[in-house]
Protein backbone atom coordinates (compact mmCIF):
# COMPACT_ATOMS: atom_id res chain seq x y z
CA UNK A 1 0.00 0.00 0.00
CA UNK A 2 1.33 3.42 -0.94
CA UNK A 3 1.78 5.93 1.87
CA UNK A 4 -0.20 9.21 1.73
CA UNK A 5 1.30 12.06 -0.24
CA UNK A 6 3.89 14.17 1.57
CA UNK A 7 5.42 17.31 0.14
CA UNK A 8 9.19 17.21 -0.43
CA UNK A 9 11.64 19.32 1.60
CA UNK A 10 11.54 23.03 0.71
CA UNK A 11 8.29 22.41 -1.14
CA UNK A 12 6.72 25.09 -3.29
CA UNK A 13 3.12 26.16 -2.75
CA UNK A 14 1.94 23.89 -5.57
CA UNK A 15 3.87 20.93 -4.18
CA UNK A 16 2.29 21.45 -0.77
CA UNK A 17 -1.22 21.28 -2.24
CA UNK A 18 -1.04 17.57 -2.99
CA UNK A 19 -3.95 15.46 -4.30
CA UNK A 20 -7.12 17.52 -4.58
CA UNK A 21 -5.51 20.60 -3.07
CA UNK A 22 -6.11 22.89 -6.03
CA UNK A 23 -9.72 21.73 -6.36
CA UNK A 24 -10.51 22.32 -2.69
CA UNK A 25 -8.80 25.72 -2.76
CA UNK A 26 -11.00 26.74 -5.68
CA UNK A 27 -14.10 25.42 -3.92
CA UNK A 28 -13.21 27.30 -0.75
CA UNK A 29 -12.99 30.56 -2.68
CA UNK A 30 -16.18 29.87 -4.64
CA UNK A 31 -18.22 29.01 -1.55
CA UNK A 32 -17.15 32.20 0.19
CA UNK A 33 -18.06 34.26 -2.87
CA UNK A 34 -21.26 32.32 -3.55
CA UNK A 35 -22.54 32.73 0.01
CA UNK A 36 -21.61 36.41 0.30
CA UNK A 37 -18.72 35.79 2.68
CA UNK A 38 -20.79 34.01 5.34
CA UNK A 39 -18.58 30.88 5.52
CA UNK A 40 -15.56 33.10 6.12
CA UNK A 41 -17.41 35.08 8.82
CA UNK A 42 -18.35 31.83 10.56
CA UNK A 43 -14.76 30.61 10.54
CA UNK A 44 -13.47 34.04 11.59
CA UNK A 45 -15.57 33.81 14.72
CA UNK A 46 -14.16 30.33 15.38
CA UNK A 47 -10.62 31.67 15.09
CA UNK A 48 -11.35 34.41 17.62
CA UNK A 49 -13.12 32.05 20.03
CA UNK A 50 -10.19 29.65 19.91
CA UNK A 51 -7.42 32.02 20.96
CA UNK A 52 -7.64 31.26 24.68
CA UNK A 53 -7.04 27.52 24.45
CA UNK A 54 -8.09 24.91 27.01
CA UNK A 55 -7.74 24.30 30.70
CA UNK A 56 -4.32 22.80 31.27
CA UNK A 57 -4.15 19.15 32.23
CA UNK A 58 -1.22 16.70 32.13
CA UNK A 59 -0.57 14.95 28.83
CA UNK A 60 1.77 12.31 27.44
CA UNK A 61 3.64 14.86 25.35
CA UNK A 62 3.80 18.59 24.57
CA UNK A 63 3.76 19.38 20.86
CA UNK A 64 5.27 22.55 19.40
CA UNK A 65 4.12 23.18 15.85
CA UNK A 66 6.90 24.41 13.59
CA UNK A 67 7.31 27.80 12.00
CA UNK A 68 9.29 28.68 8.89
CA UNK A 69 12.82 29.93 9.64
CA UNK A 70 14.14 33.22 8.32
CA UNK A 71 17.75 33.08 7.13
CA UNK A 72 18.08 29.86 9.13
CA UNK A 73 17.07 31.65 12.34
CA UNK A 74 13.98 31.32 14.52
CA UNK A 75 11.31 33.97 14.18
CA UNK A 76 9.78 35.70 17.19
CA UNK A 77 6.65 33.63 16.63
CA UNK A 78 8.55 30.35 16.82
CA UNK A 79 10.55 31.48 19.85
CA UNK A 80 7.32 32.38 21.65
CA UNK A 81 5.95 28.90 20.95
CA UNK A 82 9.13 27.26 22.22
CA UNK A 83 9.29 29.41 25.35
CA UNK A 84 5.70 28.55 26.20
CA UNK A 85 6.34 24.84 25.65
CA UNK A 86 9.39 25.05 27.91
CA UNK A 87 7.29 26.67 30.63
CA UNK A 88 4.68 23.93 30.38
CA UNK A 89 7.37 21.25 30.52
CA UNK A 90 8.97 22.83 33.60
CA UNK A 91 5.54 22.80 35.27
CA UNK A 92 5.50 19.03 34.79
CA UNK A 93 2.55 18.90 32.39
CA UNK A 94 4.33 16.34 30.19
CA UNK A 95 7.71 14.57 30.30
CA UNK A 96 8.54 15.12 26.63
CA UNK A 97 8.39 17.93 24.06
CA UNK A 98 7.66 17.03 20.44
CA UNK A 99 9.15 19.48 17.94
CA UNK A 100 7.48 19.38 14.54
CA UNK A 101 8.64 20.94 11.29
CA UNK A 102 10.78 19.97 8.33
CA UNK A 103 13.18 21.90 6.14
CA UNK A 104 11.22 24.72 4.51
CA UNK A 105 11.99 27.77 2.40
CA UNK A 106 15.73 28.35 1.99
CA UNK A 107 16.69 26.94 5.38
CA UNK A 108 19.62 24.56 5.75
CA UNK A 109 18.19 22.91 8.85
CA UNK A 110 14.73 21.78 9.79
CA UNK A 111 12.38 23.75 12.02
CA UNK A 112 12.45 20.86 14.49
CA UNK A 113 16.25 20.93 14.68
CA UNK A 114 16.26 24.69 15.21
CA UNK A 115 13.69 24.32 17.99
CA UNK A 116 15.71 21.57 19.65
CA UNK A 117 18.89 23.68 19.64
CA UNK A 118 17.00 26.62 21.17
CA UNK A 119 15.53 24.51 23.98
CA UNK A 120 18.80 22.70 24.72
CA UNK A 121 20.51 26.09 25.04
CA UNK A 122 17.85 26.95 27.65
CA UNK A 123 18.69 23.87 29.71
CA UNK A 124 16.08 21.38 28.52
CA UNK A 125 17.77 17.96 28.30
CA UNK A 126 17.99 16.54 24.81
CA UNK A 127 16.50 13.29 26.13
CA UNK A 128 13.21 15.12 26.71
CA UNK A 129 13.00 16.27 23.08
CA UNK A 130 11.60 14.37 20.11
CA UNK A 131 11.87 15.60 16.54
CA UNK A 132 9.44 15.31 13.64
CA UNK A 133 11.55 16.88 10.91
CA UNK A 134 9.84 15.77 7.68
CA UNK A 135 6.69 17.89 7.42
CA UNK A 136 6.08 20.99 5.32
CA UNK A 137 2.88 22.37 6.89
CA UNK A 138 0.48 21.97 9.81
CA UNK A 139 -1.40 19.00 8.37
CA UNK A 140 1.81 17.05 7.81
CA UNK A 141 3.11 18.13 11.26
CA UNK A 142 0.14 16.47 12.91
CA UNK A 143 -0.08 13.48 10.58
CA UNK A 144 3.53 12.51 11.27
CA UNK A 145 3.27 13.24 14.99
CA UNK A 146 0.23 10.96 15.21
CA UNK A 147 2.22 8.08 13.70
CA UNK A 148 5.10 8.64 16.12
CA UNK A 149 2.74 8.91 19.09
CA UNK A 150 1.04 5.65 18.22
CA UNK A 151 4.42 3.93 17.94
CA UNK A 152 5.33 5.19 21.41
CA UNK A 153 1.95 4.28 22.89
CA UNK A 154 1.09 7.89 23.75
CA UNK A 155 -2.53 9.00 23.71
CA UNK A 156 -2.77 12.62 24.82
CA UNK A 157 -1.03 15.70 23.45
CA UNK A 158 -0.80 19.28 24.72
CA UNK A 159 -0.42 21.35 21.56
CA UNK A 160 1.35 24.71 21.55
CA UNK A 161 1.10 27.32 18.83
CA UNK A 162 0.27 31.02 18.58
CA UNK A 163 -3.29 32.04 19.50
CA UNK A 164 -4.63 32.77 16.01
CA UNK A 165 -3.35 29.44 14.70
CA UNK A 166 -5.07 27.42 17.42
CA UNK A 167 -8.48 26.97 15.79
CA UNK A 168 -7.06 25.53 12.58
CA UNK A 169 -4.50 23.41 14.40
CA UNK A 170 -7.21 22.03 16.71
CA UNK A 171 -9.53 21.21 13.80
CA UNK A 172 -6.71 19.42 11.98
CA UNK A 173 -5.70 17.45 15.07
CA UNK A 174 -9.27 16.41 15.78
CA UNK A 175 -9.72 15.40 12.15
CA UNK A 176 -6.79 13.05 12.66
CA UNK A 177 -8.48 11.69 15.80
CA UNK A 178 -5.84 13.02 18.17
CA UNK A 179 -6.74 13.52 21.84
CA UNK A 180 -5.57 17.11 21.97
CA UNK A 181 -5.59 20.01 24.40
CA UNK A 182 -4.49 23.43 23.18
CA UNK A 183 -2.33 26.04 24.91
CA UNK A 184 -1.57 29.35 23.15
CA UNK A 185 1.78 31.12 23.23
CA UNK A 186 0.29 34.45 24.25
CA UNK A 187 3.55 36.37 23.79
CA UNK A 188 3.64 35.53 20.11
CA UNK A 189 3.44 38.47 17.69
CA UNK A 190 1.58 40.19 16.16
CA UNK A 191 0.26 42.29 19.02
CA UNK A 192 -3.45 41.69 19.74
CA UNK A 193 -5.65 44.29 18.10
CA UNK A 194 -2.98 45.50 15.69
CA UNK A 195 -3.56 45.62 11.94
CA UNK A 196 -1.19 42.67 11.48
CA UNK A 197 -3.16 40.70 14.09
CA UNK A 198 -6.51 41.25 12.34
CA UNK A 199 -4.93 40.45 8.98
CA UNK A 200 -3.56 37.17 10.35
CA UNK A 201 -6.96 36.36 11.87
CA UNK A 202 -8.60 36.93 8.48
CA UNK A 203 -6.10 34.63 6.78
CA UNK A 204 -6.54 31.92 9.43
CA UNK A 205 -10.31 32.10 8.94
CA UNK A 206 -9.87 31.41 5.23
CA UNK A 207 -7.40 28.58 5.85
CA UNK A 208 -9.78 27.02 8.37
CA UNK A 209 -12.61 27.24 5.85
CA UNK A 210 -10.36 25.68 3.21
CA UNK A 211 -9.54 22.79 5.56
CA UNK A 212 -13.20 22.04 6.23
CA UNK A 213 -14.06 22.42 2.55
CA UNK A 214 -11.38 19.85 1.74
CA UNK A 215 -12.75 17.41 4.32
CA UNK A 216 -16.29 17.67 2.97
CA UNK A 217 -15.19 17.49 -0.66
CA UNK A 218 -12.95 14.46 -0.06
CA UNK A 219 -15.76 12.59 1.66
CA UNK A 220 -18.33 13.48 -1.00
CA UNK A 221 -16.17 12.19 -3.86
CA UNK A 222 -14.75 9.39 -1.67
CA UNK A 223 -11.20 10.33 -2.55
CA UNK A 224 -8.99 7.77 -0.84
CA UNK A 225 -5.78 9.69 -1.62
CA UNK A 226 -7.13 12.87 -0.03
CA UNK A 227 -8.78 11.25 2.97
CA UNK A 228 -5.62 9.33 3.83
CA UNK A 229 -3.89 12.67 4.43
CA UNK A 230 -6.53 14.25 6.68
CA UNK A 231 -8.16 11.43 8.68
Amino acid sequence: MESPYHAPPRASFLQKLGPGGAATLGLAVLTILGFAGLPWVFRFRQVLRGIHGDELTPADVILVLGRRLEQDQLTQVFEARLAHAEALWRRGLAPHIFLAGGTTGNARRSEAEAGRDWLVARGVPVEALILEDRSQHTLENLFNVRADMRSAGWLTVLMVTDPLHLARARATAQGLDLDVRCSPAQESPPAPGSFAWWRRAALEAFLLHWYHTGMVYSRLIRSKSSLERVT
